[in-house]
């Protein structure tokens, strides 16, 4: 039998399940770049919608930026347990409700872009996720990339910087961490693609495979 699979490619056991995938990054890094990236060239990938108390921007549609939903729905929804992480910021929730993980059920792995407290907070209530923080390439390409949008204030930016540097600290709680270069987006999801079927090949995530394909029903037949 085995001279039958002389010219095959060896293969590994992969699970068929979708993967959580956490990503982190501090403004400026790019990360809704390469999350974009990721499920434009990579069908399966989806992204996590987030639900909000905040009311709608112009242009934003309910679904697809956020689930827009009142406050009271918000706090009933943490009441009876329907959300996994949240929020508050400026007087609303922001949170990840747990019907979005459903997707993982249909083998799409999931993208859920949130900051560095609630990435910890989704590691610890699901272990299998994959957690990634995207890096700048270095401190001064940080400071120019927020510049560059002249949307931030000074003080806006300072800001913005002191907490990107404490950040950096909590680095070493993720997973993966991946510098994202400028104009180099589609790489960096390249590069997160790889991590992601890297896990996908993990045998703690195909349990059971190798007893399905030596043992299930050779106790049935003595």
């Amino acid at each position: 039998m085995e001279n039958d699979v002389k010219n095959k490619p060896a293969t590994t056991l992969r699970s068929n399940k979708g993967i959580l995938l956490v990503v982190s990054g501090a403004a400026g890094t790019g990360k809704g770049t390469v999350n974009a990236s990721l499920m434009k060239n990579h069908p399966g990938y989806c992204f996590s919608v987030s639900a909000t108390t905040r009311a709608p921007r112009p242009g934003e549609v309910d679904g697809r930026e956020y689930h827009f939903i009142t406050k009271e729905e918000f706090e009933r929804a943490i009441s009876e347990g329907n959300v996994v992480e949240y929020t508050q910021y400026c007087g609303n929730y922001y949170g990840t409700l747990k019907s979005e993980l459903e997707k993982l059920d249909e083998g799409k792995n999931l993208i859920l872009e949130i900051e560095v407290e609630g990435a910890m907070n989704i590691k610890r209530l699901y272990p299998d996720s994959v957690t990634v923080f995207i890096l700048p390439p270095d401190y001064e390409t940080l400071r120019s990339r927020l510049v560059g949008r002249g949307t931030n204030a000074a003080d806006d930016i300072e800001r913005r910087m002191k907490k990107a540097l404490y950040e950096f600290t909590l680095v070493k709680n993720y997973d993966y961490a991946v510098v994202n270069h400028s104009g180099m987006a589609d790489c960096t999801a390249e590069a997160i693609a790889s991590i992601v079927e890297s896990e996908k090949h993990r045998v703690s995530r195909a349990p059971g495979a190798v007893e399905e394909m030596f043992f299930l029903g050779r106790e049935e037949s003595k």
